[in-house]
């Protein structure tokens, strides 16, 4: 286990870092002068100088990139115009707007973003996983039917078409949810959890009905396996041979998949913070990129650059949990 660890820790480190080569030259090499947008369109050429001493991006663009890297490890100074300004470690720079750390930006609104990704997990996985064991028990059957043809429309509908009918519908007609209205965990957790319902439902709605699909699937490819046609020659019950035996082989698959979208909502949830107003990293993106504000936007795509590999290590430590023929190495 250790080595594993040490492996993926490497491992990460390694794609991080190629992740940071790259976007750093999308956002600061090829859109042109970075002072010319930090300044603005009124700026005079003496302006956009100044602005450009001041930020760090008259030296060549290795040094650039150098100083970036020794912000993120160890911290970095910053020219405030009067004076010098402390970005503390891990630092990803000062937006051109705000003139605020993003690093405290994204702090400061990681939490309505993970507390969304992770409910909405839970309720995609508990909806998906249950329909598509269903599924799979009843093959052949009019309920198999039925749930297969739910899925498909589930997939189909947009997660903004469904966020707007639930607003509509349980909000707006029946009354019966008050309108979404974020409020911390740590101040009101009965609000947290009424604010965030909806947005929860309208994510997990979409994403469970790939997932019923995928479990589904991979259920039946394992009850066709060898040992399982074994086990119930040996008179194993049915419900102990899915729940012990099948259902983990089966969870393999359904593991990678939510950890690829565990760690892509964490800068992609656009759409459904956006409809329901949450203060998150997705309408911030949508925000800096309006404002072109290269830091805001270069930190949140190394945000979840990030949580996309971590996700993906977490992933590969629980595939032994679940599945007894994966061994870590």
């Amino acid at each position: 286990m250790t080595r594993f660890l040490l492996r993926k820790a490497l491992g990460t480190l390694g794609v991080l870092l190629a992740i940071s080569v790259i976007v750093y030259a999308v956002f600061y090499i090829a859109p042109g002068d970075p002072a010319q947008l930090a300044c603005g369109e009124k700026c005079s050429p003496a302006q956009v100088h100044q602005v450009r001493e001041r930020l760090g991006l008259d030296a060549p663009v290795y040094l650039q990139y150098a100083h970036f890297l020794q912000g993120v490890v160890a911290g970095r100074d910053f020219s405030a115009g009067t004076g010098m300004m402390h970005c503390p470690a891990p630092c990803l720079g000062i937006s051109y707007r705000s003139g605020e750390q993003v690093t405290d930006m994204i702090t400061a609104r990681l939490p309505v973003t993970a507390s969304l990704a992770f409910g909405a997990m839970v309720l995609w996985l508990v909806l998906g996983v249950g329909t598509g064991l269903v599924a799979a028990l009843r093959r052949g059957r009019l309920s198999e039917r039925l749930l297969t043809a739910v899925t498909l429309v589930g997939i189909s509908v947009p997660v903004f078409v469904t966020g707007l009918v639930l607003l509509i519908v349980l909000c707006a007609q029946l009354q019966w949810l008050p309108f979404p209205a974020y409020v911390p965990l740590t101040e009101d957790p009965q609000q947290w959890f009424w604010g965030l319902l909806l947005p929860w439902t309208s994510l997990a709605l979409l994403e469970s009905a790939k997932y019923a699909r995928l479990t589904r699937s991979s259920m039946l490819e394992t009850l066709a396996e060898d040992h399982i046609r074994t086990f119930r020659a040996y008179g194993v019950s049915e419900r102990h041979l899915v729940t012990r035996h099948a259902l983990r082989g089966a969870l393999t698959p359904v593991i990678a998949l939510s950890a690829l979208d565990l760690g892509s909502l964490f800068g992609s949830a656009v759409l459904t913070e956006s409809l329901f107003g949450l203060p998150g990293l997705g309408k911030l993106l949508v925000t800096s990129v309006g404002l072109i504000d290269l830091p805001t936007v270069v930190g949140l795509t190394l945000v979840t650059g990030f949580s996309v590999v971590l996700a993906n290590v977490i992933a590969d430590v629980l595939y032994a949990v679940t599945d007894r023929r994966v061994v870590l190495t």
